[in-house]
């Protein structure tokens, strides 16, 4: 009897100790399937799962998520073509349209001046409406801005009172024509970052186009020590809520259909992968867009 339990248990031992090794291989299996999930998708790269196991579930399982793989590279390679052809295709129509309408406006200031009073005014909607179909024409292109931003950005230290400066100095003859007298206040150190100076000077020139469009009085630029730069003017034509949605891509605004827009969404979208922050907020009158790097 007592040899009988002894082969007994010496069979669960070895059965045990079979069955142990194998849960641990099955293991080291899964947890090899998942860190190599995981670089994949994270990476840009074609490789597929491989396994050093024999078992027969574990090998159709790493067969099934190879396939599934194939297919998501798959999908993702038509994404990307789809994505960059539709910009292409909005970047052409933004183009097309902006040239006869630059031909309309002009035509209709040569009829200005050979009118009457009444015709006049009509040459000055229709002047007006054209206008308004450049400015979308433009935000037409801005949505073709993108999703691979952040994959062209060529960041280097910069300075950003430099860039600044350069800035708001090519708009000086704009500002003057719009009898906008801006008080300029750009601290002396030297503010240093870690940016895409392309990307910093087309959030400025945006902000100050809007300043210069839409501002119904002067207006105010300052750059501090810690990096902060603030765009203030006169906007009476806002309000607290109509700001706190001024950067929504798709937000209308009907008593400002110029603040609306991919304008104001696109220098968000550049400020954030440059690592900075922006916000804006409406005070006594006075639109307030703070930049801070």
């Amino acid at each position: 009897m007592n040899i009988s339990l002894m082969i007994i248990s010496i069979i669960l031992f070895c059965f045990s100790i079979v069955l142990a090794i194998k849960i641990y291989f099955i293991k080291k299996t899964i947890k090899e399937i998942n860190n190599t999930f995981s670089d994949i998708l994270k990476s840009d790269t074609n490789n597929l799962i491989s396994i050093t196991s024999e078992d027969k579930d574990i090998r159709d399982l790493a067969t099934n998520l190879n396939k599934e793989l194939k297919n998501l590279r798959f999908k993702q390679l038509q994404y990307e073509n789809g994505n960059q052809e539709l910009k292409r295709m909005i970047t052409d129509i933004s183009h097309d349209l902006r040239t006869p309408l630059t031909a309309i406006n002009g035509y209709a200031e040569l009829l200005e001046e050979q009118l009457d009073n009444k015709q006049k005014e009509y040459i000055k909607i229709v002047s007006q409406k054209v206008n308004e179909l450049t400015t979308l024409t433009e935000q037409l292109k801005d949505l073709s801005v993108g999703i691979e931003l952040e994959k062209k950005l060529k960041k280097e230290i910069c300075c950003i009172n430099d860039i600044l400066e350069e800035t708001i100095a090519s708009y000086y003859n704009l500002f003057k024509t719009k009898n906008i007298t801006p008080s300029i206040s750009i601290c002396e150190k030297k503010v240093y970052r870690e940016i895409d100076k392309n990307t910093i000077i087309r959030v400025f020139e945006n902000l100050i186009s809007n300043i210069i469009k839409y501002s119904d009085g002067n207006c105010n630029i300052i750059l501090e020590e810690e990096g902060k730069i603030s765009f203030i003017n006169k906007a009476s034509k806002l309000d607290v809520t109509t700001v706190k949605k001024i950067f929504d891509r798709y937000y209308t605004i009907e008593k400002m259909k110029e603040y609306s827009g991919l304008g104001l969404s696109i220098a968000k979208q550049l400020v954030e992968i440059n690592g900075g922050s922006i916000n804006a907020k409406y005070i006594k009158n006075k639109l307030y867009i703070e930049i801070l790097f």
